[in-house]
């Protein structure tokens, strides 16, 4: 996990985004691949929306954007972190997956409130599809990733979260505590105990929780599981598909998007 791609946009999410991405390249000794992105509303090409209208929306964003831009940028050049630098203008969606190639991390926003973008839970499925990278959401109130914090990864021992745990060894090697939490509903395909035995082969202690919940959703227990404990960041699987997101546990991934206050690192095997 060494080239961490972090979208550099006027948004709301836009402070937590930058802090997150500072802090988990700082964590593993990372490379920020910065992208600037001028977002072509999905609305421009639509022949209902007048040619002029959407062209001149298009041209105020560019402006608004340049000037973040060359906020953000000299922010960046102070910090201790090395860092690249793209600007460019397109479709939200193709132009993260476009520059995924060779990245390691995405570093993107939850917004269920729609106000930066209404529809990122199915960017985040399509950088699921796509791209099969790892991707961090990061909640706009956030204050950052805490690298050496709490993690909980949730398990239900799918190939999802099987991919979930490798892809965040170089996070589960720094952080304070592992927790495997396990929502039994005895339909588990890889042990919960043998996660623990793979984390500790690479040198990591981890907790096993096995949380019984009866009729309860599975998404629910993770919810307040996360909430009650105060972990810092959350590793799970996700799964995704053109336009929309599912879940491993049944919608949790889509209720953890819309309702945890921390940053998940979620990871889709294609």
């Amino acid at each position: 996990m060494k080239t961490i791609l972090s979208l550099i946009h006027d948004d709301e999410g836009q402070e937590a985004r930058y802090q997150a991405a500072l802090d988990v390249a700082r964590g593993v000794g990372g490379h920020l691949a910065c992208l600037d992105l001028t977002i072509v509303p999905e609305y421009v090409g639509d022949y209902s929306v007048p040619m002029t209208a959407g062209g001149l929306l298009l041209a105020e964003d560019t402006a608004v954007e340049a000037a973040h831009a060359s906020r953000m940028r000299s922010r960046i050049e102070r910090e201790d972190v090395p860092f690249d630098w793209t600007s460019t203008t397109g479709f939200l969606s193709q132009t993260l997956e476009a520059r995924a190639g060779l990245i390691d991390l995405i570093v993107v926003s939850t917004d269920h409130t729609g106000a930066f973008f209404a529809h990122m839970t199915h960017v985040i499925g399509d950088l699921f599809v796509h791209t099969g990278k790892p991707v961090l959401a990061v909640p706009p109130a956030n204050c950052g990733f805490t690298a050496q914090g709490r993690a909980v990864v949730a398990w239900d021992g799918s190939q999802d979260a099987e991919a979930a745990l490798c892809s965040a060894l170089p996070l589960l090697r720094i952080a304070k505590s592992v927790t495997l939490f396990h929502a039994d509903t005895g339909a588990m395909t890889t042990d919960v105990d043998e996660a623990a035995r793979y984390l500790s082969r690479h040198g990591i202690k981890s907790t096993v929780k096995n949380e019984p919940i009866g009729l309860e959703r599975v998404s629910e227990a993770l919810v307040r599981e996360v909430a009650s404990e105060g972990y810092d960041f959350v590793v799970m699987g996700g799964f995704g598909h053109t336009r929309t997101i599912e879940a491993i546990f049944g919608g949790a991934t889509r209720t953890m998007l819309l309702k945890c206050d921390v940053p998940m690192l979620l990871v889709h095997r294609r």
